[in-house]
């Protein structure tokens, strides 16, 4: 079992291998799209230009499946930026891990000696991970999205917004409201889920030595299709929400 190292300032307590891979991640990002717009030509695409373009194409058709088509364009960007970020994330944590070990006590990254003394006095050091496959990143980009839904849908369609609580009568509105504090945990906890689950079975394949080999090759392929999966399902809930909070019924 590995330690987190964790930084403490002013009592916030920062997962350092998170905040390294999340900063990794967004990084990789932006560098991918600033790539593929660099050199943009209408003879002679690159192909992170033709990669591009299918990103735009799959999210705009995403999109559209969840909104009247004349509203798709405001959300693609959020969508594109979504679906990258997330996927590229949910990969971060297969390719390799970064383990240091440590016989000291270190309270400035919370590792106590009451954590040497459960590993025999030496504990081992995890300083890479998926971003993903942490609950807080998770979670956060959830509320962000939860919070950007309740505020469309009261800025863009207030009436209609307002009035879906209590429909299809007023004594749903508990239960309505139940739905709805419920989307940031179902959207937080599928995607931590599936991808901690993917990180720990890796780590259990590796305990097996050169034996684990073949299964951990497999697992990894796909562990790829699982994080692009994820990546999708996360984007288009998205979209969901933003277009039954935004679009009235009778544009449905």
């Amino acid at each position: 079992m590995h330690l987190i190292p964790v930084l403490n300032i002013g009592g916030l307590q920062i997962d350092i291998a998170t905040f390294i891979a999340i900063t990794v991640s967004v990084l990789v990002t932006f560098i991918v799209a600033r790539l593929a717009v660099r050199n943009l030509s209408v003879e002679n695409p690159s192909k992170m230009q033709n990669f591009l373009e299918w990103v735009v194409e799959f999210v705009h058709n995403t999109i559209a499946s969840t909104m009247p088509l004349e509203r798709v364009k405001p959300f693609l960007k959020l969508g594109i930026t979504l679906i990258m970020f997330i996927f590229i994330s949910n990969l971060l944590g297969l390719p390799f891990g970064i383990v240091t070990e440590t016989s000291t006590v270190n309270e400035t990254l919370n590792i106590t000696q009451a954590d040497l003394d459960k590993h025999g006095g030496h504990a081992e050091i995890a300083w890479w991970k998926s971003p993903t496959a942490d609950l807080s990143v998770t979670a956060g980009l959830a509320l962000i999205v939860v919070v950007m839904v309740h505020y469309l849908g009261l800025k863009l369609n207030r009436k209609h917004y307002l009035k879906h609580y209590f429909e299809p009568f007023p004594i749903f509105f508990p239960l309505n409201v139940i739905k709805e504090l419920s989307k940031p945990l179902t959207l937080a906890l599928r995607l931590y889920a599936n991808i901690f689950a993917g990180e720990v079975l890796i780590a259990t394949i590796l305990m097996l030595g050169w034996t684990g080999i073949p299964f951990l090759i497999a697992w990894q392929g796909f562990s790829i299709f699982v994080g692009a999966i994820q990546a999708f399902l996360f984007t288009i809930l998205t979209m969901v929400y933003i277009s039954q909070a935004t679009v009235h019924n009778e544009d449905h």
